[in-house]
């Protein structure tokens, strides 16, 4: 998992170099930067933050053998996970409604392709998460859910920390 999480580190570099290189015209961000929706998006923000906060409870539950605390928080997990993803759709509508599109201009094209990307990164471990907890629940993952949780919870914290950087260029950065 180290290994994966290292490659796509480099990858997300990328995309967020490229970012800042086409998201800006004449040393200044494009006008369409200025109708991200910060104040909601940081909202869903700190909920996606949180929810390493609970990945760790997660993992903890499963150190200290207590299933139902193990259960709880990994739910929690994909609960704040999906608040996320579900605010992203919503900022992306409310874009579209706009008629900002991935093809409008250079600085569309670049956010679309970052977050969209990072979307797609929460989307899979969400999915990961939920069979980890679903075969919790069923009774069917004794033997390796400790290996199984701790690398769903170190790409959580990456796909976490990615979002850091993310909101800090994208988001913050449209303000200076």
């Amino acid at each position: 998992m180290m290994l994966f999480v290292g490659s796509e580190s480099f990858f997300f570099l990328a995309l967020i170099l490229s970012y800042i290189y086409y998201s800006r015209k004449g040393g200044q961000l494009s006008t369409t930067a200025g109708n991200l929706d910060i104040f909601k998006t940081s909202i869903f923000s700190i909920l996606l933050f949180s929810s390493s906060l609970t990945i760790y409870l997660a993992d903890l539950g499963i150190r200290r053998s207590n299933r139902k605390m193990l259960m709880f928080w990994l739910g929690a997990t994909i609960f704040l996970g999906t608040i996320f993803i579900i605010g992203q759709g919503v900022e992306y509508s409310r874009l579209f409604k706009q008629n900002i599109t991935i093809s409008r201009n250079v600085f569309s094209s670049a956010f679309f392709t970052l977050t969209g990307f990072h979307g797609l990164h929460v989307v899979t471990g969400l999915i990961v998460l939920a069979i980890i907890l679903f075969l919790i629940v069923s009774g069917r993952f004794r033997h390796l859910e400790n290996q199984a949780l701790r690398s769903a919870s170190i790409y959580w914290h990456f796909v976490d920390a990615v979002w850091v950087a993310v909101f800090s260029v994208v988001y913050i950065g449209s303000l200076l």
